[in-house]
């Protein structure tokens, strides 16, 4: 576990130190409205489930990162920026946002940005955020700079953010993926538009590549949403909306697609009159049970495997040896 003391605890920068530092970890960033000789800084980098986290302090007046910063760098990503301590103002695509102590911004690092400290020190903490796994969970590019001030779901993100585990080793990899979706979720709580306008073509292209993901995985028996979900990397929740509002489910898709796939291996197997047993098609085809792919199949088709590749059909179901 990590506090704001354990980032206290780190040593004092001055102002090359700093500098260098933070354009190594985060891309070119300039101190400003203070004099170099008097400068004091402070930047700590972690990992917190696969996120890279910053914590900086300054005495700095100002920070800025320039059109020619973001050509030299070209960082492409947005970042979550939390006030830990004093004022500051963010300039960003010609907005101005204001940021307290508890209040948490949503910057875009591919572009220009100015942050003005109110009192010429302050203390942030930062979560670089993958562009297209953000953009997909939010379901569209959000506008950048947006602010969030005294919603309940920045609490337990900035907990999270805190109290970070930086060894990731003493977390299972399925462990790690589902809590990158809990900061996505939680980021999606506070940035998501109530009503957002124009995402239909974004969120037809996630829905495709969803698809895609399921073709590529519905033979393995154990897959199921929540590895849907880790792989386009998305929450769960984001997940079963995007299905709701097709008027399905992500288990009945991934069922359909094994069912699909069942049914043309065994209309293969009638062509060429093989003996492959049906029951082998059916594990082919993601089913680990038989029973359960015999029942499924004939509710999808209104009749057995076994008369569906061509055989006499049973009402009673057929054997899974033939």
């Amino acid at each position: 576990m990590h506090s704001s003391g354990d980032f206290l605890s780190t040593p004092n920068l001055d102002y090359e130190e700093w500098r260098d530092v933070v354009r190594s970890i985060c891309g070119r960033y300039t101190p400003d409205g203070i004099e170099p000789k008097i400068f004091s800084g402070r930047a700590r980098v972690r990992s917190i489930c696969g996120f890279r986290a910053v914590d900086l302090s300054s005495n700095a007046h100002r920070l800025e990162r320039t059109h020619q910063d973001v050509r030299v760098d070209a960082r492409d990503h947005y970042y979550a920026i939390f006030q830990m301590t004093g004022q500051s103002r963010i300039i960003q695509n010609d907005r101005n946002i204001e940021l307290t102590v508890g209040d948490v911004a949503l910057i875009d690092a591919a572009r220009p940005v100015i942050y003005v400290s109110e009192n010429g020190s302050g203390h942030w903490g930062s979560l670089q955020l993958p562009r297209r796994s953000l953009a997909s969970h939010l379901g569209l590019e959000p506008r950048c700079p947006s602010r969030c001030s005294g919603a309940a779901a920045a609490r337990p993100l900035r907990q999270l953010l805190q109290d970070g585990v930086e060894d990731e080793q003493s977390m299972s990899v399925s462990a790690n993926a589902y809590m990158r979706l809990a900061f996505y979720d939680l980021l999606g709580a506070l940035f998501a538009p109530s009503e957002p306008e124009d995402t239909s073509l974004h969120t037809d292209k996630l829905f495709a590549r969803i698809r895609e993901i399921i073709k590529d995985h519905f033979a393995d028996p154990d897959f199921g949403p929540c590895d849907v979900a880790v792989e386009a990397g998305i929450s769960l929740r984001y997940l079963q909306k995007l299905f709701t509002a097709r008027n399905s489910t992500c288990s009945y898709f991934i069922h359909s697609v094994r069912l699909d796939h069942a049914a043309r291996l065994l209309e293969r197997r009638s062509f060429l009159k093989t003996s492959q047993p049906i029951s082998e098609i059916a594990y082919a085809s993601g089913f680990g049970d038989y029973t359960n792919f015999n029942r499924r199949f004939r509710s999808r088709f209104g009749h057995t495997p076994r008369a569906h590749a061509g055989g006499i059909a049973s009402l009673a179901g057929d054997s899974p040896e033939r």
